[in-house]
């Protein structure tokens, strides 16, 4: 009667750890990359909707204006006025929740003179700093999102178009 039995070595289960933990060291950052640059499409697909709304927002104003900055909606809120619906969910940044809402920068131009009152600024936080999209992020940012956007990170900034 012959009692072997078959089973992995010691160093042949240590060599196919070692092989799964360099997959995990080379894929890795492939995936935080993705993750990065799904978050900031999804940002520049807010700003985009923003804009929109504004300009539905702008076409119901007379004279034609945008919100002020202290009543512009905050995150995760409908946006509605005079019989119109400009936004059933206002978009915040997605690295949070609604439940700690990061909202997007928005600023027009404080001052009341007729063409003024018809600029804007909106600027979200990028995640990846090497996006072509990205530029310097507005000085009063974390003033107004109350979080900072910190180096060397980028924002994606749009103006009234």
């Amino acid at each position: 009667m012959n009692n072997t039995e078959s089973s992995f070595t010691l160093i042949e289960i240590l060599v196919v750890i070692a092989i799964l933990a360099g997959m995990v060291v080379i894929l890795l950052p492939n995936f935080m990359d993705a993750r990065e640059r799904a978050r900031d499409a999804q940002r520049k697909s807010d700003i985009r909707q923003i804009q929109k709304a504004l300009e539905f927002y702008k076409s119901n104003q007379s004279p034609p204006s945008y919100p002020i900055d202290a009543s512009f909606p905050a995150p995760c809120t409908g946006w509605s006025g005079t019989g119109y619906l400009y936004m059933s969910k206002v978009p915040g940044d997605p690295s949070a929740s609604c439940a700690t809402p990061k909202k997007y920068y928005y600023h027009r131009n404080p001052t009341g003179t007729p063409g003024e009152t018809l600029e804007y600024l909106l600027a979200a936080c990028l995640d990846n700093s090497l996006d072509s999209e990205g530029g310097s992020c507005p000085s009063d940012f974390a003033t107004i999102t109350t979080y900072g956007c910190t180096s060397p990170k980028k924002c994606y900034v749009v103006t009234q178009p």
